[in-house]
């Protein structure tokens, strides 16, 4: 934006002395530089550390000693918050827990129904056990590849051990100490143990760093149910008790899988055997499942509290649960690692059938989420809900088929490469592989790409026909200029693209029921398949084999391929502009959420800047008595919002808001609409009156708030000029999201938001252009 902007720009009235004016301005996705947002090289911290600060220019470091300076402008000032998200190209690495993120969000998705008490509380709870179901699929996908398919499978198989010279101290064929089956899966067992310590480190550790800022003192809520908008109650963003309860209760899962991985094995020997060892195996057993069933007790319990700042911690609850795993799993690594005569590694490991009881439930938690959620949508229905209401449960299958990809694809992909590049299971009598359900699982990805090419080019067809429908309007919008085909057709294009945006709950419902339907159908194959014997698959006809064995290979490549690409592209996102832009958004949108289902999701960025930005507002009318503009972009914009929601009556009054490309409506008022449905936006219109929003139709992100009266601003004119004029000498660019600062609106509508705060009434408006208002012609992109 261009320094110190005089306010009677483009029209409007001038600013009316009454104290000092402030600009906050709150970048979107991607991030920038302070730089770049005050238009001006020199700039110093004002407040703030080095993954958030405020800035302004070296010039107005002293405004508030020198107002006259300053009489008919604001004082530019920004917040950058890009570091929370996108600083360390490290964090590329929280992109592996994609999957926590996903099935995070589902809990937002809550329809807005304020009853039943019960529903809404058993919606948060079937979430929470997806949540943990998605933990111990990682943690046994793990133990897959430690357990079985390296310490079980190749250690126990001399063929395999011996092209792999860091196995040769366990393989059977050097007869040493660790070459006993049970000390070969006690030593393999570390490798999940100590994933489950990082993930739990990580957890706790950016906690700390993004998470536990105290937020602005409110007054709390008479009724946590009242219709007063959740992001104004105090306890919104201090999630400090319950996501210590969830970390401690998903470390203490992921520690049980991994004892139940060793116990079992062990004590099938021993029940076969039987002796002093059964019962002792028999008592371990028993031992985890009592535990496991009081990790599910602590996961059900208890939700989030939010109608006060909840800040006393569960200490008994979050040190014994994790230690007793813990000390259960040495015990079991203890209890494995006895010498057992006779024992040897043949097949697979017995926790082969977990993986499809683990699916299998994960599948009913969602049908039961989508009848929870029916249930609610009745009592609140809404047009613009994305899915009618099935949006969490939706996410949160996408969340179980992201987990069930990943962790199959690493399966997978370890298994051809200790296999040596074959097919897993086909090459060696004496290797059998991964799972059969992972290897099923892989085999429907075909099948879900052929669903998903149709409804790719439905959505082309569709964007192109709309471009043709829609170049007539795009004369009607420059009425002045000479048309020009190409130039109309660009125009309309970057217009239909733009609508894309509004059919994403549409192709996420075809995602979500395909992934549901080849996921049973996976279930099912892979249960037809370990109880068909294979003599009886061998009389299969040549052509169904041959069908089978090429949709599995295929399969296979695709999660193998697809993992590393994902992998490559989420370090790339954090070095390469364009490509951080790509994933930018769904990756911002997901981690603004506080950690309210998974402990392990990416921490939640909106937990250090809302606050930050509702302390710097607050501080500095009570300091001044002046007046502020908060200007967001993006997902400032949302920031910007749910900090104007947290501040006392009293400091709102002297606070504008001004938002331009803003998702708040088209994008979150669709997906969460409890928390940005119509009626939050309409209760925080009433309660900050001065408020502009700016929107194109050109913006895939961004469009119209949808709160009446006098808040929306467009469509803007984009680009700003169809050909070459005296003001436009050479082609303007289509802007779509970006630069909303460049055009004329920006300006004007900033000084009439300063002259409604000055006066203490809206300001009447002195000038109805129709290149800018919202009752010129053009598409609307809501």
């Amino acid at each position: 934006m261009s320094r110190a902007t005089p306010a009677t720009e483009g029209g409007a009235p001038a600013v009316e002395a009454a104290g000092p004016a402030l600009e906050l301005l709150v970048h979107g996705v991607g991030g920038t530089t302070p730089q770049k947002m005050l238009g001006d090289p020199r700039t110093v911290r004002v407040t703030g550390d080095d993954t958030a600060a405020v800035y302004r220019c070296a010039e107005d470091a002293d405004a508030e000693a020198h107002p006259e300076r300053y009489r008919g402008r604001p004082v530019p000032e920004a917040y950058v918050w890009c570091n929370l998200t996108s600083g360390n190209s490290a964090r590329a690495l929280w992109l592996l827990l994609l999957p926590f993120m996903v099935v995070n969000l589902a809990h937002w998705m809550r329809p807005p129904a304020k009853d039943p008490l019960w529903a809404i509380r058993l919606y948060g709870v079937l979430v929470r056990l997806v949540a943990l179901s998605l933990t111990v699929l990682l943690v046994a996908a793990a133990c897959e590849v430690a357990l079985d398919l390296a310490a079980w499978q190749c250690a126990g198989t001399a063929g395999c051990s011996r092209s792999w010279y860091w196995l040769g101290f366990t393989s059977v064929a050097h007869h040493g100490w660790w070459s006993r089956p049970g000390r070969r899966l006690a030593l393999a067992a570390l490798v999940p143990a100590a994933l489950i310590a990082l993930l739990w480190y990580l957890s706790n550790r950016t906690w700390s760093a993004y998470e536990s800022q105290q937020p602005l003192d409110t007054e709390p809520a008479d009724d946590p149910r009242s219709p007063q908008p959740a992001f104004s109650r105090p306890g919104f963003w201090y999630g400090r008790r319950l996501v210590a309860r969830l970390r401690a209760a998903h470390t203490a899962a992921g520690f049980l899988t991994t004892a139940a991985g060793v116990t079992v094995a062990a004590a099938r020997h021993d029940h076969a055997a039987g002796g002093a060892p059964a019962a002792l195996g028999l008592l371990l057993e028993c031992a985890l499942a009592v535990v496991g069933l009081v990790v599910v007790g602590v996961v059900c319990r208890r939700g989030r509290t939010e109608s006060h700042r909840d800040e006393r911690l569960d200490q008994a609850l979050i040190s014994w649960l994790p230690a007793t795993s813990l000390a259960l799993l040495v015990l079991a690594l203890l209890y494995a690692s006895w010498d057992r005569a006779g024992w040897v590694s043949a097949g697979t490991l017995p926790g082969d059938r977990a993986f499809g009881l683990l699916a299998f439930a994960q599948g009913v938690l969602v049908v039961a989420l989508a009848a929870v959620a029916q249930l609610l949508r009745r009592r609140a229905p809404g047009r613009r809900t994305a899915l009618r209401g099935f949006g969490g449960p939706a996410v949160a299958m996408l969340a179980c088929a992201l987990g069930g990809v990943m962790t199959g694809g690493v399966a997978q992909r370890v298994a051809d490469w200790v296999d040596h590049g074959a097919t897993p299971g086909m090459s060696r009598a004496a290797y059998h592989g991964p799972p059969p359900l992972l290897t099923w699982q892989a085999s429907v990805i075909p099948a879900l790409i052929v669903v998903l090419l149709p409804v790719a080019l439905f959505f082309a067809v569709r964007t192109w026909r709309t471009a043709r429908a829609d170049a007539p309007r795009v004369i009607a919008d420059y009425p002045t200029e000479r048309p020009d085909t190409a130039r109309t057709r660009t125009i309309a294009a970057a217009r239909a693209t733009a609508g894309l945006t509004d059919h994403i709950p549409l192709f996420v419902g075809i995602l979500a029921a395909a992934s549901l339907v080849l996921g049973a159908a996976a279930l099912a194959g892979a249960w037809w398949a370990g109880e068909v014997p294979a003599r009886a698959a061998d009389t299969a006809p040549d052509p169904v084999a041959f069908g089978a064995d090429a949709a599995q290979s295929l399969g296979s490549w695709c999660t193998g391929v697809g993992f590393l690409l994902f992998v490559t592209w989420g370090r790339r996102a954090y070095k390469d502009a364009a490509a951080r832009r790509t994933v930018g958004i769904l990756w911002d949108v997901g981690t603004f959420w506080p950690r309210a289902a998974h402990p392990f999701a990416p921490p939640c960025y909106a937990e250090r800047a809302v606050p930050d930005l509702a302390w710097r507002m607050n501080t500095w009318t009570e300091r001044t008595g002046g007046r502020l503009v908060i200007s967001g972009h993006s997902q400032g914009s949302v920031l910007a919002a749910a900090a104007v929601w947290q501040l006392p009556a009293a400091t709102r009054r002297r606070v504008a808001l001004l938002t331009y490309g803003c998702p708040v409506e088209r994008l979150y008022g669709r997906w969460f609409p409890t928390y940005f449905g119509p009626a939050p936006l309409e209760a925080l219109h009433r309660e900050v009156h001065c408020w502009r929003n700016l929107w194109r139709a050109t913006d895939p992100i961004g469009g119209p708030v949808r709160t009446g009266g006098d808040v929306d601003k467009g469509p803007l004119l984009d680009p700003v000029a169809y050909g070459r004029t005296r003001e436009h000498p050479l082609p303007a660019p289509i802007l779509g999201h970006s630069d909303y600062q460049a055009d004329p609106a920006f300006a004007r509508e900033r000084a009439l938001l300063l002259a409604e705060l000055a006066s203490g009434v809206p300001h009447p408006r002195t000038d109805r252009n129709p290149r800018t208002d919202q009752s010129s012609s053009g598409r609307s992109s809501g």
